[in-house]
């Protein structure tokens, strides 16, 4: 038999897309279980589980064997994979022997339990046993069930069939078929179309109880769905066609075990002799019928005893596995309708699922005590059980809910799949979320931080820098506006999931501390800033102009004033050294230099003012000048006391050619000396340009000697020597011979005619190493008329007669 070609006629053909179905499954499950049932019990056995009780193909073999009446080869007793795919294989050559086509449908695929392919086996098993042999008015198999089925219930109301679908959904039909063949079964007239669980479920119970057609469908199942499987009312209404068709069938069923009982067919109670004279040997016979009889009561009261007993039995055990069952079931429809998905995390979801798979496994699990429950409760039907009504409320009961279990569990699923879905969709846009306000974030804080800086800035080059840069930020909040809009367009999206979909939000973002209003709060303080940004910035503009202002009016003044005191000195350094006129001369030029020094007072003064509005400015830097007050403070003190020493010194040379009778030519050929060897033109000499001068002069000196002379000129070692201590020195070693009268003269000038002389007066009228010299030599004077503090003159003048180191 070829298994791979064909599987059958066309127009027969199984539609095995319709098994996707789930609802057409089930169906399906139901009534070819319960088919293949009908038949197996038979031979003593059953299947529960259509995809697995055939897997190791004997009991396949078996249901072949019962419908066909032949005998099949001897099937192979092994527990093998392969031992079950041989036992598989004789079944389907069995099939194809009948004429049979298979295409698609292999030993293996049903040893591996595939369900798709056991129930299209087991359709192709009832069609060709079932369904194929029939035959009305020349038309067979569907068409001839069909046109069957559209004769015997032309006659009845509300009945119209077209199909062996919908036409059989409101149960009036299959009522009908009952009602024409036995109408003491069912009251027609009390049926109503608008009842079709209560007209499916009369029609089950009648031809399950009266004739012998087992329950294949549930009405539940057929109403509820849209169009029935046309395979299961097919399978289901063939039957009724097999108990219908063909012999008239028999009106008296038993009803109790009485009208089977032996004693109604008794020979004696139908016996000639009880209407003719009894002769010897007739009641000779007449008893050893009657103990034959009698013997035939008490095998059948054994029986009944037997079926009795079976009965309290499977009574018992009904009522145990009722017990376990709803004790297992107790709650799990209050569990299973809770909604506590709605208020839960992907994370708590994902849990729950978890948990709702383990149920439904445990529940699959269940099923088979289901089974057995209306197994037992069939039989107990079938043996005529006195509270058989009790039974069958427990268990369409426990059916029903069965039912509402599995309903439950899909919906249950359903839901959890809907909210899990949705929960997923919330999570992508919970990171995407996070992963967009995170950057905006930190760029707000960058941008809140830049906002509020201080400056310091020192320039209005400065000032614009920043300006420039703040205008910059500000053309990009336009486009930091989009990214804030997006970023809070994902929590819309996410709000407006949750309102649609009735989840309720936990209000945490897994993925991120930022909450959407933490986003707003920082935008609007960042458009607070910017205008406060602006409004600083030119505030600064105003005040750096300002400073410029300041900066420019000092510098115009620093700029003349600062050369004006360099060519003073430079001019006062010409004067001081100049040999062309007298010292007199010197002395009125010098005066005039003082005077105009002192009137130029003034434009200091107003430079200290600027300057003091530029240090409450804080302006600490002047690019337009490199003059600072504090370098024209040092050279204003510098200037004036370059005048003040250069007229002393003026002042002394006069009072020194007074005194030691030193001539203009003498002092100017000693000024023109120390210019010669004033090599840094500082008006003064360091030690080696004095001993280069003293040598161009004709001395002769040697160490010690010109140390000695270093000690006379540079008293305070400061390793310089001034023009006024070399003209000392020179007029010292010049001039001719002093007295003590001439000495005494000179001292008796300075001090006014007195006969002696005040500490005061020598320091004002002598160099000071000269003064220092005669305070540390004078004895104190001790007239009556001096005051405190008054030295000897004039003894200071004798003791150094003829000294040549004064």
């Amino acid at each position: 038999c070829d298994h791979e070609h064909q599987y059958m006629t066309p127009e027969d053909e199984w539609d095995r897309d319709l098994l996707l179905d789930p609802a057409w499954e089930k169906q399906q499950r139901k009534t070819f279980t319960a088919w293949c049932n009908s038949h197996l019990r038979k031979a003593g056995t059953q299947i529960e589980n259509i995809e697995d009780d055939f897997r190791n193909g004997l009991k396949l073999m078996l249901l072949l064997e019962v419908i066909s009446g032949e005998r099949l080869p001897k099937p192979d007793k092994g527990k093998m994979r392969f031992h079950k795919i041989a036992n598989v294989n004789k079944a389907l050559d069995f099939i194809c022997s009948k004429g049979v086509k298979l295409v698609s449908i292999g030993a293996e695929e049903i040893v591996d339990g595939n369900t798709k392919m056991t129930l299209g086996m087991i359709w192709t098993i009832i069609l060709r046993f079932a369904i194929q042999d029939i035959s009305v008015e020349e038309t067979s198999a569907k068409e001839g069930l069909l046109l069957w089925c559209q004769r015997k219930t032309a006659p009845y109301r509300n009945v119209n069939v077209q199909n062996f679908h919908i036409s059989w959904k409101d149960g009036l039909a299959l009522c009908a078929l009952i009602h024409r063949h036995r109408p003491d079964l069912i009251d027609y007239s009390k049926l109503k179309k608008d009842d079709p669980i209560g007209n499916l479920n009369t029609a089950f119970e009648v031809a399950e109880k009266y004739l012998d057609i087992p329950k294949m469908l549930d009405a539940e199942d057929i109403v509820n769905t849209p169009k029935p499987d046309e395979k299961a009312i097919m399978t289901y209404v063939s039957c009724f066609y097999h108990a219908f068709a063909g012999a008239e069938q028999p009106t008296n069923h038993p009803c109790s075990p009485l009208l089977s009982s032996p004693l109604l067919s008794s020979p004696l109670l139908s016996s000639p002799l009880l209407s003719s004279p009894l002769l010897p040997q007739d009641i000779a016979n007449a008893w050893k019928g009657l103990e034959q009889v009698e013997k035939g009561y008490e095998e059948w009261l054994l029986t009944e005893i037997r079926r009795l007993e079976r009965l309290d039995h499977l009574a018992e055990k009904f009522k145990q596995k009722c017990s376990l069952h709803q004790s297992w079931t107790s709650g799990k429809e209050e569990l299973l309708s809770m909604k506590d998905y709605e208020s839960a995390s992907l994370m708590e979801i994902r849990a729950l699922m978890r948990k709702h798979e383990a149920f439904e496994s445990d529940l699959a699990a269940h099923q088979d005590r289901v089974e057995q429950i209306a197994a037992i409760a069939q039989e107990l039907n079938e043996l005529d059980y006195h509270d058989a009504s009790s039974v069958n409320t427990r268990c369409q009961g426990i059916c029903d809910q069965w039912d509402n279990l599995g309903t439950l569990t899909q919906k249950r699923r359903d839901s959890l799949e809907r909210v899990e879905k949705l929960w997923e969709t919330i999570d992508q846009l919970y990171l995407e979320f996070a992963k967009r306000a995170a950057p905006f974030n930190n760029w707000m804080d960058g941008a809140m931080e830049d906002l509020q800086d201080m400056f310091i800035v020192h320039s209005t080059e400065e000032i614009h820098s920043l300006i420039t840069a703040h205008d910059q930020f500000k053309a990009t909040l336009p486009e930091a506006d989009k990214e804030r809009m997006a970023t809070m367009g994902i929590q819309s999206e996410i709000v407006k999931i949750a309102q649609t979909y009735g989840i309720k939000l936990s209000g945490v973002n897994p993925y991120t501390n930022l909450s959407p209003q933490d986003i707003t709060n920082k935008w609007e303080t960042v458009k607070h800033l910017v205008p406060l940004r602006d409004q600083m910035l030119q505030e600064e503009v105003a005040r750096q102009q300002a400073n410029e202002r300041l900066r420019r009016q000092f510098a115009a003044q620093a700029n003349i004033i600062g050369p004006w005191i360099q060519t003073k000195m430079e001019e006062i350094g010409h004067v001081s050294v100049d040999i062309a006129g007298s010292l007199e001369e010197q002395m009125n030029s010098l005066k005039q230099y003082e005077q105009n020094i002192i009137n130029y007072k003034c434009n200091i003064d107003k430079l200290e003012g600027d300057h003091q509005l530029s240090q409450e400015s804080l302006i600490f830097d002047n690019k337009h000048t490199n003059y600072t007050m504090e370098h024209i403070r040092v050279g204003w003190e510098q200037l004036l006391t370059t005048i003040a020493r250069t007229i002393n010194e003026v002042e002394n040379q006069i009072l020194t050619r007074d005194a030691k009778g030193i001539s203009q030519e003498q002092l100017n050929e000693f000024r023109a000396s120390f210019n010669h060897f004033d090599r840094k033109r500082n008006g003064m000499m360091d030690p080696d340009d004095f001993r280069a001068c003293l040598i161009s002069m004709g001395y002769d000196l040697g160490e010690v000697e010109f140390a000695r002379i270093m000690t006379l000129v540079d008293s305070n070692n400061t390793g310089v020597v001034t023009f006024q201590a070399f003209i000392d020195f020179m007029t010292r070693e010049t001039a001719e011979t002093d007295t003590a009268d001439q000495v005494m003269a000179s001292f008796k000038i300075l001090a006014s005619d007195k006969s002696y002389i005040t500490v005061d007066e020598l320091r004002r009228e002598l160099p000071p190493e000269q003064a220092e010299y005669c305070i540390s030599r004078m004895t104190r004077y001790i007239g009556a008329d001096g005051p405190a503090g008054a030295l000897d003159y004039i003894s200071f003048s004798s003791a150094l007669y003829g000294e040549s180191d004064l």
